[in-house]
């Protein structure tokens, strides 16, 4: 080594300057890896299943550090998420460290809570699912994960300003606000902890005049208003609402959007999705991440989103969705949902 690279590292070492690093990968994806009944998803993990091939070669090309994944499949052993890690370190990705916790999805009330006079139904869980755990949510990492605040419990009536309809005493008692969850989940990176604030949130449609889950939508968002750590964070997840062409509230999104940074990821993909109900959207379809029919509402829209807090510096961001190719055809054989990810500049400067 010459004289003039110790000098150099001698500097770094006692300005306590940090030499530059690789950036920080973060990303979120909804894969649809959820099926119609306990076990089932585990037995497709072990057996040949084109679908699956799909979700690897999409996560294969992006290759997050930290990866939320949304609408999977959580069971009490975590087998699912070892067989789905298991396959992704045939392809190069080696994730040690995951965290995964029972959601409100699927999770029995016994109360008839949608009173159809029914009880049992998907639409009496705490989230909709018709078992516990279907369309769960994990989290991967080749950075250690922990602690992690789950806040899945929380009841909807507790938020402060909430927008719950009225609901029978006994549904309101118990109502949880998260349809899937919501997770404070430090990850120690560099030595240094990021937040990543996690959720799935409901899709603001499926409902009747009372607005319930467009409300819940809402909400579930805004919990974060009264949530947001000290240190740095990313808010992840499916919020499953559009800021502009969705049906849902957008008044949160935009309260939220004054504590972060939005990378705007885009893909050719979805700018060359045009067509159909998308001609009449007013976003910018670069922007969507949602693939579904152009022929009637609601077209293809932006509901994913990776969101770093206000002055985390950010150095690329996209959606995986190329307008033609083989992932082009493996993006669209995996999901509706495309992936997201950004890029950060970690650690940050002090």
């Amino acid at each position: 080594m010459g004289l003039g690279v110790l000098a150099k590292a001698a500097l770094v070492a006692v300005l306590g300057l940090a030499a530059h690093a690789d950036p920080l990968r973060i990303a979120t994806y909804s894969p649809d890896l959820t099926r119609d009944g306990p076990g089932l998803l585990l037995r497709d993990l072990g057996r040949k299943d084109a679908q699956i091939d799909a979700v690897v070669q999409v996560l294969a090309q992006a290759r997050p550090d930290i990866l939320l994944l949304t609408e999977f499949d959580w069971d009490h052993e975590g087998r699912a998420l070892a067989a789905f890690a298991a396959r992704l370190a045939q392809v190069g990705l080696d994730y040690p460290h995951r965290f995964a916790a029972r959601p409100n999805s699927g999770m029995a009330t016994g109360l008839d809570l949608d009173g159809d006079g029914r009880l049992g139904s998907a639409e009496d869980a705490q989230g909709f699912g018709t078992f516990t755990g279907q369309g769960g949510m994990a989290i991967l990492s080749r950075h250690p994960i922990g602690p992690v605040k789950d806040y899945t419990d929380f009841l909807w009536r507790d938020l402060p300003g909430h927008l719950m309809p009225p609901l029978p005493p006994e549904a309101a008692a118990v109502r949880r606000l998260s349809s899937t969850a919501h997770w404070d989940a430090v990850v120690t990176v560099a030595g240094r902890p990021l937040h990543l604030l996690a959720m799935s949130a409901t899709p603001p449609v499926f409902d009747g005049p009372e607005d319930l889950n467009g409300r819940r939508n809402h909400d579930e968002l805004a919990f974060w208003l009264h949530h947001l750590p000290d240190g740095p964070f990313v808010l992840a997840g499916n919020l499953n609402l559009d800021p502009l062409d969705s049906e849902g509230r957008p008044q949160a999104l935009a309260a939220i959007m004054a504590h972060v940074t939005d990378p705007l990821p885009r893909s050719d993909g979805g700018a060359a999705a045009a067509g159909g109900v998308n001609d009449r959207h007013q976003g910018d379809p670069a922007l969507d991440t949602g693939d579904w029919p152009d022929d009637k509402p609601p077209g293809n829209l932006r509901v994913d989103y990776v969101l770093p807090a206000q002055g985390l510096a950010v150095l690329g961001s996209a959606v995986v969705w190329p307008a033609d190719g083989p992932l082009a055809q493996a993006a669209l054989a995996a999901s509706a949902h495309r992936l997201v990810w950004v890029d950060l500049d970690w650690p940050p400067a002090p």
